[in-house]
């Protein structure tokens, strides 16, 4: 479980659509208050999700190959596989124009319910679930398996920490080199999709299956 919440979240945090949409709060009017906003809304919906799921398992994780932790298996499979497809769908599309979504324009004067919502929006859904699946083999019993937990939730939240943090103790070099990774992770941005998507989404895959059958 270790290893996988430790791949998982490290895809979560290196994704480009979040990192991008947080400099833009962060170069905007207020931009570290919205960016407190967004981090600890991104921070919150991890947290919800895994309390969710702890609550379904009690804590208890699921026996090997019981019917619950092969339809586990089975759904981070099917997450594995997709990741896989619409990364080699995403590969194959000819490259166009980046054009920012119509929001940004409006980033100056959006509120801080907007930035904490904007959290949730772009959170990518299917690591989140891969990570949820993952999640109901933790045994709360364990600290090892609460020392995962909150590093998993920590190691995902880690660059909007890190440029936060930037921002707050030297503002005026944060927002020159914040600003021109921003522009290079859009420029970038599908080279980066594609490769999170695939590796993460063949790890999934392999461990699935190695868990259905072993």
């Amino acid at each position: 479980m270790v290893l996988d919440l430790v791949v998982i979240g490290t895809a979560i945090t290196l994704g480009p659509l979040h990192n991008s949409a947080f400099i833009l709060l962060l170069s905007s009017r207020r931009g570290v208050h919205k960016g407190l906003a967004f981090l600890l809304s991104w921070l919150a919906n991890l947290v919800v999700v895994i309390g969710c799921v702890l609550l379904l398992t009690g804590g208890n994780p699921p026996a090997r190959h019981t019917t619950p932790s092969t339809a586990v298996s089975c759904a981070k499979l099917a997450i594995g596989l997709g990741l896989m497809l619409y990364g080699a769908k995403r590969r194959r599309r000819p490259p166009h124009p980046h054009h920012p979504p119509r929001w940004t324009a409006r980033v100056d004067d959006a509120s801080l319910a907007t930035a904490a919502g904007l959290a949730w929006l772009l959170q990518p859904w299917a690591l989140v679930g891969a990570g949820a699946a993952t999640v109901v083999a933790a045994d709360l019993s364990s600290l090892t398996d609460w020392l995962a937990l909150t590093g998993y939730c920590l190691l995902a939240t880690l660059s909007l920490v890190a440029m936060e943090m930037y921002k707050v103790w030297a503002p005026a070099a944060a927002e020159a080199r914040l600003n021109g990774l921003r522009t290079w992770t859009e420029q970038h941005q599908n080279q980066l999709i594609v490769t999170l998507s695939l590796l993460v989404g063949l790890w999934l895959t392999v461990r699935s299956v190695y868990e259905l059958v072993v």
